[in-house]
């Protein structure tokens, strides 16, 4: 094969969604064995189209993607405001629009949308990226990404409202936002936790915020005011919990002790932990998990899909999937890094940020150590609006590669 194809051609990225996305239609397929291909069929019909898509996307020149963000942005927010009014209710959650047998979630797409937005935003400066540090260029950024979040929260979806502000903060920090101000906008998650946990623990997070602000050793004023800004925010804990809902409240409290509700908001949890645990380390083999071929997790291809692979491929199955993940976000990364397009830089970190978080948070679900919020597993989960708005990415990250040369 010609030496300069393979130059352009990102194939460690390539043969690794492959690698995924195999994983995911075999998961499928045992998760619904005893209930229809129909799922299977679906996902792997979607997973081809998916993959041409992909690779005609990498062969797309940076300028032009650029071109498209803004426009691609707008339409997306157009469609988050219809799917409010003309949505299918799903779960509670008016996010999808119902074409004949499938379903269509324009959140997943809002995803893409918005990181190159956001990426095309902060590259138009002549000297580079744009100087985030500047409170108004910072505040522009905020709201590129805020707005579809607010409309996302109107359906309600807490999880894809999650995913977007997940995606802001790596984003900014790879075009310049100073530690500080980064330690700033996280340290409130930092008191939050604490005064979730109790009193004691508040304090003791107070205590280190401290401690940190003053290791910065910045202005006396701004430092103080984040640490009032943080009791303040941890005060209001409890206030803010009343409010969610009461499913969101059980959720929350099934990560600290699914046991309290064994058969509603710790159910999943606890089979799935069963599921994962009973694979042993090389798992009870494939079309054998009882926990996966009796049913006991409801819908396990979606969310749940990882504690297939837990039970019948084992501790080996599970760590393997997570490797796979973890090269194509370095992958993504590294990609980020060698890229000489300020533009695809960026969105490459937007789009690693976006997988690690849903790989965080499902495989948390799964293992019981993150609340259950509709999380998904990239590539793996059934899901044709997930997957091939996850394979756009890749596409783009590819493309990325193919164009480093490229201003």
């Amino acid at each position: 094969m010609n030496k300069g194809i393979l130059e352009r051609v990102d194939l460690l990225l390539i043969i690794v969604t492959l690698a995924v996305i195999v994983s995911g239609l075999i998961a499928i397929f045992s998760a619904t064995y005893t209930s229809g291909t129909d799922y299977f069929t679906k996902q792997l019909i979607f997973a081809i189209a998916g993959i041409v898509m992909m690779i005609f996307i990498s062969y797309i020149p940076p300028r032009h993607i650029a071109k498209a963000s803004y426009i691609l942005y707008f339409i997306s927010l157009i469609l988050l405001v219809l799917v409010l009014f003309f949505g299918k209710k799903i779960s509670g959650s008016k996010s999808w629009f119902s074409i004949g047998s499938f379903g269509i979630q324009p959140s997943e797409f809002a995803k893409i949308a918005t990181v190159l937005a956001l990426a095309n935003f902060l590259s138009k400066s002549e000297e580079g990226f744009r100087n985030i540090n500047r409170i108004p260029d910072f505040l522009k950024a905020c709201a590129i990404v805020l707005i579809p979040v607010a409309l996302i929260m109107r359906q309600p979806d807490m999880g894809t409202s999650l995913v977007f502000v997940s995606m802001i903060l790596p984003v900014l920090f790879w075009v310049g936002l100073s530690p500080f101000a980064l330690f700033c906008i996280l340290s409130p998650v930092i008191a939050v936790i604490g005064a979730f946990l109790g009193v004691n623990y508040f304090i003791g997070s107070l205590v280190l915020i401290g401690i940190i602000l003053l290791i910065f050793k910045r202005n006396v004023f701004l430092s103080a005011g984040a640490l009032v800004l943080n009791i303040i925010i941890g005060y209001s804990v409890d206030i803010l919990y009343n409010k969610l809902m009461p499913y969101q409240q059980a959720r929350i409290k099934a990560v600290f002790n699914p046991e309290t509700d064994p058969l509603g908001s710790g159910y999943n949890v606890i089979q799935s932990k069963v599921a994962i645990g009973s694979g042993g380390l090389t798992g009870k083999g494939f079309l054998q998990g009882t926990q996966t071929q009796l049913k006991f997790i409801p819908e396990q291809w979606t969310d749940f899909i990882y504690c297939m692979i837990g039970e019948e491929f084992g501790f080996i199955g599970s760590v393997t999937i997570l490797i796979l993940y973890m090269i194509i976000i370095l992958k993504l990364v590294s990609n980020a890094n060698v890229t000489k397009n300020n533009f695809l830089s960026a969105a490459c970190i937007g789009f690693a940020s976006i997988i690690l978080f849903h790989l965080v948070i499902n495989v948390g679900m799964t293992i019981g150590i993150m609340p259950v919020i509709g999380i998904p597993l990239p590539m793996m989960s059934y899901g044709i609006s997930s997957l091939i708005s996850f394979l756009v990415m890749i596409g783009i990250g590819m493309s990325a590669y193919r164009y480093r040369n490229q201003y």
